[in-house]
């Protein structure tokens, strides 16, 4: 369908050589879109490219440290530089520090934040101007469900995820008149490196994941390609300041 269509688009995914990320560039790919990797590790990077070229899609990679800004305005200015134009922009990088709040450090504080929330705010600022030269754009961002949720051991990620949501809505109503939707995506329990890590920290986590999701399911990286589409797409043109779970049911669980 032409409404879901990503043809001559250009789509920087950051994180986006694993788990959701690279998910998500798959799928816009598969509609069309050009896909620019942008990760610290290269040869990480450079394997999600040849995943995405597999497809049949063009992809290249840039390396990026999302906890500089100098960095992050670069990824802007050199996917411009490559492909001429910037469409999309998924702010998924990001990491998380378990511990209980008492034991974090202020250090390990400002390295969640700043990994999570300010690195989606600088790519966020660094672009803007580039869709504007477009004349319009999409920008998604990924919170988590502890978004919306508290559990004691992601007192500074949970931060950075609840910060998403409210600059994803600061911003929607900001760039509207720009044509720039901005909107946010929760995911719930996916299986990726970070939550095969989380399960190894919390022996029963896995176990009740499954018996609270009505899907009965981890996520897999692959349940978020149609979201990412329609997001990045004309479809969701009147969609914007949204923060959409994609948790199998989790979050309506009682």
């Amino acid at each position: 369908m032409k409404m879901f269509d990503l043809s001559g688009r250009v789509a920087i995914v950051t994180g986006g050589n694993g788990g959701i990320g690279l998910g998500m560039a798959k799928g816009m790919a598969e509609a069309g879109a050009a896909i620019v990797v942008a990760g610290r590790d290269a040869a990480k990077n450079a394997a999600a490219v040849k995943e995405i070229q597999d497809l049949g899609a063009t992809a290249s990679a840039i390396a990026v440290d999302v906890l500089k800004e100098d960095s992050c305005r670069a990824l802007i200015a050199d996917t411009v530089k490559r492909h001429g134009r910037l469409d999309i922009l998924v702010n998924n990088a990001g990491i998380n520090i378990r511990k209980q709040p008492q034991e974090y450090t202020l250090a390990e504080w400002h390295k969640v934040l700043d990994s999570n929330l300010t690195s989606a705010f600088l790519c966020s600022h660094a672009a803007y101007p580039e869709m504007m030269k477009a004349g319009g754009g999409k920008m998604i961002n990924i919170g988590s469900m502890m978004s919306i949720f508290g559990a004691s051991f992601t007192t500074a990620y949970a931060a950075s995820k609840g910060g998403i949501v409210q600059m994803t809505k600061a911003m929607a109503t900001a760039w509207a008149k720009d044509r720039i939707q901005v909107n946010a995506i929760l995911p719930g329990w996916i299986d990726t490196a970070l939550t095969q890590r989380a399960r190894q920290d919390v022996p029963a986590l896995h176990d009740s994941v499954l018996k609270r999701t009505p899907a009965g399911r981890w996520g897999t990286p692959g349940d978020f390609a149609g979201i990412a589409v329609f997001l990045a797409a004309a479809a969701s043109d009147y969609v914007t300041g949204a923060a959409i779970t994609v948790d199998g049911g989790y979050s309506v669980q009682g």
